[in-house]
């Protein structure tokens, strides 16, 4: 009971801070800003929960500081039954009343008229909840979680009850919130009305379904134009990715660690940067262009710019995804099943055919159902590639900051993009579910995998080889583009590109100037990029603890639920987001925060796949030992787990950092003059013909990236097994002089 009164106790202290010490609405400039403190607690919008009761005539929060009372009197009592059901009790109603007071709450105040009976009116209109709302929210939630685990949930463990509890919350919140808000704004007017009139007009948009392409037209619609980018590109990424794989694992290939290296650069390449390079290369006056254009006399076309050369720009940016999710499966295919196959007397293109390719299925339909989604959310390459040839998501980010001003089309478009996906996701599910690909077994299995068939190996190099140096020449160009005065008009090699995006002076007191136009969105990409990297780790390996390592009502829902925030599209969710956190009760727009929730619930998927798959390699009397030494789970994570789970921790750091710097399909719906990120600002370099400059910010990101990836690796460092080496120890016993033989 003991533990249960000081965690009690820490809570209600929190509690009680949220009523009396800090602002209850949202105040101007922010909560960090601490402007409010002027005011406090005299100004209505500063003033504490308790204040606004008893100085400002907001009675309707006295329900609210009851319910936090009723869990506080649970504090007296001995019983633990009785105790947990007030606390329970208390908490979940404190916090529905929360909920329902902030849902309350429309574009033109509060609307319903049960909210003025029940809540009152607020003298600004437009209330939205503050630093003591949301305190007060996160306590309640608490209090439910200690009423669950004081009734014996989870063997009473406080901690991960609250841990689920918690992160159901947040994806609620964060996940599927949003997304709900999107599907209201579909039917809404611009005032907030119901209005269903401009979902009819745009779901019926002959734009949008057209198939006049078919029948001998001009162009389809542009969901179908999506939809079959995304199948071609999915189809070739994959394909390449397989090759890439065959090429490194099951061939002598002599370059296969500059094999991988390529793999590497286009994850940590800003999207629209490989778009630029094939501009430098086929555009009008690019070099290529140029080349043919003067020894064939023929005018320099525009073929580049429409769906073939998103085309080619999606699959060079996403073939290194394929590869690196396809490369496990194909080296995890057991080489004991190809030495079945052969000495059943099938040659190596049967056995290739018939056992080992249908042993890769789950790789490749990842990998497909990967490049598909990256596909229908990629902005950047369409922004710069597509010309009239639009796509979903740029033609929702069109509906929303373009001259049509019209966030029900927005909706929409984000809808159908959401089917495409979803769709995709779900099919895949059910193709791989109730069969098994297990190769790997406790079991050992010491054969070497059969080598290609010749025509494949062929084949695979005659693909591998040319895209490879492809890959080689567009890379080259990103790097030199940034040094030419103006690509194709004025190839005069300098630096001045580099000199405005990252100049520095001297103010007069001494200090530095950043004066370069780089530096303000490098520096706010820097620290949001730092700050959502660990806190999507920290969820992901929590959450992937939790689906692994404990049993609860509805943890197969809860892992779908999550895993299923992954196939939403970026461009979904940053439109989901402007229509959620644009308007009270969690008004966050032009807020970091925004950034960061947006990154850590857009990644959190695959922190969470890449711990479970971690952990799911370590046995869980390693767990049972920590805990039957009376250490509870929050100690067993910190001192068992995490120590066992370092590459993991690395790779979801690394991923999210990446992905924090590298976005662009949500995060240009959410950036503001105060946060713009970098990705933001290279799209308006390009728009405004900067191409000089914009290559230069992007080759400096890429060498940041690699730097900051370098000093995650040697912060996490490495996870130390101690593994016996027992053909070594065989062989030293062996040659040992008599009497000196070591057992292993």
């Amino acid at each position: 009971m003991t533990h249960s009164n000081r965690r009690l106790d820490v809570a209600l202290l929190l509690g009680l801070a949220a009523f009396v010490l800090f602002p209850w609405y949202r105040i101007e400039g922010g909560f960090y800003s601490f402007g409010w403190l002027s005011g406090f607690p005299a100004d209505p919008a500063a003033a504490p929960g308790v204040l606004q009761i008893l100085m400002h005539g907001r009675w309707w929060l006295a329900g609210a500081l009851a319910f936090l009372l009723a869990g506080g009197s649970a504090r007296l009592m001995s019983d633990p039954i009785r105790r947990g059901r007030l606390l329970a009790v208390a908490g979940g109603l404190g916090f529905a009343f929360l909920a329902l007071q902030g849902l309350a709450i429309t574009l033109s105040g509060w609307s319903w008229t049960i909210s003025e009976v029940l809540f009152g009116t607020l003298n600004d209109g437009q209330p939205s909840m503050g630093a003591g709302a949301i305190l007060a929210g996160i306590v309640f939630v608490l209090l439910f979680s200690f009423g669950l685990a004081e009734r014996g949930v989870m063997k009473g463990d406080a901690f991960l009850v609250g841990a689920i509890v918690m992160l159901i919350v947040l994806v609620a919140i964060f996940v599927f919130y949003p997304v709900g808000s999107m599907f209201v704004g579909a039917f809404q007017a611009f005032d907030g009305s119901f209005d269903p009139s401009g979902f009819v007009t745009n779901i019926q948009d002959s734009s949008v379904w057209s198939l006049d392409c078919v029948v001998g037209g001009d162009r389809c619609g542009v969901a179908w134009r999506t939809l079959w980018l995304a199948i071609l590109t999915a189809s070739g990424a994959t394909l390449l990715g397989l090759c890439f794989a065959l090429v490194a694992t099951r061939t002598r290939f002599p370059f296969k660690k500059g094999l991988r290296l390529l793999t590497i650069l286009p994850i940590i390449t800003p999207p629209f940067v490989v778009g630029l390079a094939l501009t430098l290369l086929f555009g009008r006056a690019g070099v290529v262009t140029q080349t043919v254009a003067t020894l064939l006399g023929a005018e320099p076309g525009r073929w580049l710019y429409g769906l073939t050369g998103i085309w080619i720009a999606q699959v060079l940016s996403f073939t290194p995804i394929s590869f690196l999710v396809l490369i496990g499966v194909v080296e995890g295919v057991s080489p004991s099943m190809e030495e079945a196959s052969q000495t059943l007397r099938a040659d190596r293109w049967r056995t290739f055919w018939r056992v080992s390719l249908p042993l890769m299925k789950p790789g490749l339909a990842n990998a497909f159902l990967i490049a598909f989604i990256e596909s229908m959310a990629d902005f950047g390459n369409p922004m710069v590639l597509g010309g009239s040839h639009g796509v979903l998501s740029t033609e929702i980010f069109f509906a929303v900051v373009g001259s049509q001003n019209d966030p029900s089309r927005a909706a929409v478009l984000a809808m159908i993009l959401l089917l495409f996906t979803m769709s995709a996701f779900i099919a895949q599910r059910f193709w791989l579910a109730g069969k098994s690909f297990a190769t790997v077994t406790g079991k050992g299995d010491s054969g070497a995998h059969i080598a290609l068939p010749r025509g494949l190996s062929i084949g695979v190099h005659a693909i591998v080889i040319p895209w490879m140096i492809f890959t080689i020449v567009v890379y080259a160009m990103i790097l030199f583009g940034g040094f030419v005065r103006t690509w194709g008009l004025d190839n005069t090699l300098t630096v001045e590109h580099y000199v405005k995006a990252f100049s520095i002076g001297w103010r007069d007191d001494g200090g530095i100037a950043w004066t370069g136009v780089a530096w303000n969105s490098f520096w706010t990409t820097m620290e949001i990029a730092l700050i959502s990297a660990p806190l999507t780790a920290a969820v992901g390996l929590l959450t992937a603890y939790l689906i692994v390592r404990q049993r609860f009502v509805g943890r197969n829902l809860f892992e779908f639920a999550l895993m299923m925030s992954f196939a939403i599209p970026g461009t979904v969710i940053g439109i989901s987001y402007i229509m959620a956190f644009n308007l009270p009760p969690l008004e966050m727009t032009g807020t970091a925060l925004i950034l960061v929730a947006c990154f850590v619930f857009r990644n959190m998927p695959v922190g969470v796949r890449g711990g479970v798959a971690a952990m799911s390699q370590l046995d869980k009397s390693l767990d049972e030992a920590s805990l039957t030494l009376r250490a509870d789970s929050f100690r067993t994570i910190r001192r068992v787990i995490l120590p066992l789970l370092r590459p993991a921790i690395t790779a979801a750091l690394v991923y999210s950092f990446v992905r924090a710097i590298t976005s662009i399909s949500a995060v240009i719906f959410l950036v503001s003059a105060k946060y713009n990120m970098s990705t933001a600002y290279i799209v308006g370099l390009v728009e405004n013909g900067e191409y000089g400059v914009a290559i230069a910010y992007s080759s400096a990101l890429i060498l940041v990236m690699i730097a900051i990836i370098a000093g995650f690796q040697l912060l996490v460092g490495e996870r130390r097994l101690r593994r016996e080496n027992r053909v070594a120890l065989a062989g030293k016993a062996a040659s040992a002089p008599l009497g000196q033989e070591k057992t292993a």
